[in-house]
C-alpha cells in the first residue's frame, strides 16, 4: 500500500546526517546527504581516502513520493534476514554468511531513530562500535564521530525548529531506515551496495511528518561470525561504480522504482 501522511523531498536539510558513522571513521567534511543524479564523484575523504558515506554531497533536484492512487507495485522485493543476537550496544549483530546477510547488516548499520532522550551522538556511536570493522575502528576515529555527531545532532535539531542540544519535545523524531537496494559486488569475503534510506521528521506530536531520501554506497566484510561496515570495501565499491549511472532515487510506489533496478525490503518476521 501507498505512503499517505507526507510529501517526500530530496533536500539537504532532511537527510542532513541520515548516516555519519563512515564518514566521520574517514574524517570526511559533513555528512551523508540525498542527492541527484549529477555526475559529481564521491566525496574524497582526508590522507587521499576516496570512501564516502553518501557518493552525492549536494542535492540537485526535488523529489515528491507518488500519490497513493499511483502506486505501482516494486516488481522485486526482499525479506532481509534478522541478526542472530542483540549485542551490548542494543544493536542487531549476527548476520548470515550471505549476500542478503550482508545487505541486511548494512542496512542496520544505516537505520537509526532520534528522539525522546536518544541523542544523534547516542545512536552513532551506538551504530560505531556496533557495525564498524574493528581495523577500521580507534580512539581518534571514536572522537570523531561524538564530536561530529554532537555538531550534526544540534543542526539537525535547528532544522527542525527544534532548541539544539535539547532533548526532543513529546512526539519529534527523526527515523532513517533502508527501504531498497542494490547489490554491486559480491563474494564470500565481501559485499557492496547501494541503499535507499527514507529519512522521516517530526518536529511534534501536532506537527505533520515528512519523508526525505537519500541514496547511499556501503561496502560490507565478513569479519568473524558477521558482516561489518568496512572503509576497503567501501573504497572497492566506489572503484566499481565509478563513472557509471547512479540508480535513481525514488520511492517504493514510483514505477521509476522498477526500472531504476531497486529491490524493495519487506520486514523480516
Amino acid at each position: 500500500m501507498g505512503r499517505t501522511k507526507s510529501k517526500g523531498t530530496w533536500s539537504a536539510k532532511g537527510v542532513r546526517c541520515a548516516v555519519t558513522v563512515l564518514a566521520a571513521v574517514l574524517a570526511l567534511p559533513g555528512c551523508a546527504q540525498a542527492g541527484g543524479d549529477g555526475g559529481d564523484r564521491d566525496t574524497p575523504g582526508k590522507a587521499g581516502s576516496s570512501a564516502a558515506a553518501s557518493p552525492d554531497p549536494k542535492p540537485s533536484e526535488s523529489y515528491a513520493a507518488p500519490a497513493p492512487e499511483d502506486w505501482t507495485e516494486p516488481e522485486r522485493w526482499a525479506a532481509l534476514p534478522r541478526g542472530k543476537r542483540t549485542d551490548e550496544h542494543g544493536s542487531e549483530v549476527g548476520f548470515p554468511h550471505t549476500t542478503e546477510g550482508a545487505v541486511a547488516a548494512l542496512a542496520a548499520s544505516s537505520n537509526n531513530t532520534i528522539e525522546g532522550n536518544t541523542s544523534h551522538v547516542d545512536e552513532q556511536l551506538r551504530l560505531y562500535y556496533s557495525y564498524v570493522a574493528k581495523a577500521d575502528q580507534s580512539e581518534a576515529a571514536a572522537e570523531r564521530v561524538e564530536l561530529g555527531s554532537i555538531d550534526n545532532g544540534k543542526a539537525i535539531s535547528r532544522e527542525m525548529g527544534l532548541k539544539p542540544g535539547a532533548p526532543m519535545p513529546p512526539g519529534a523524531y527523526m527515523r532513517s531506515q533502508v527501504i531498497g537496494y542494490q547489490v554491486i559486488k559480491k563474494s564470500d569475503g565481501e559485499v557492496s551496495a547501494w541503499l535507499l534510506s527514507r529519512v522521516t521528521q517530526k518536529a511534534g506530536e501536532t506537527v505533520q511528518e515528512r519523508d526525505d531520501y537519500a541514496r547511499l554506497l556501503f561496502g560490507a566484510k565478513w569479519e568473524g561470525d558477521d558482516w561489518k561496515l568496512s572503509v576497503l570495501a567501501t573504497r572497492h565499491a566506489q572503484d566499481a561504480t565509478d563513472g557509471k549511472p547512479r540508480p535513481k532515487i525514488v520511492a517504493p510506489g514510483d514505477a521509476a522504482f522498477n526500472s531504476a533496478g531497486w529491490t524493495a525490503i519487506r520486514q523480516a518476521s
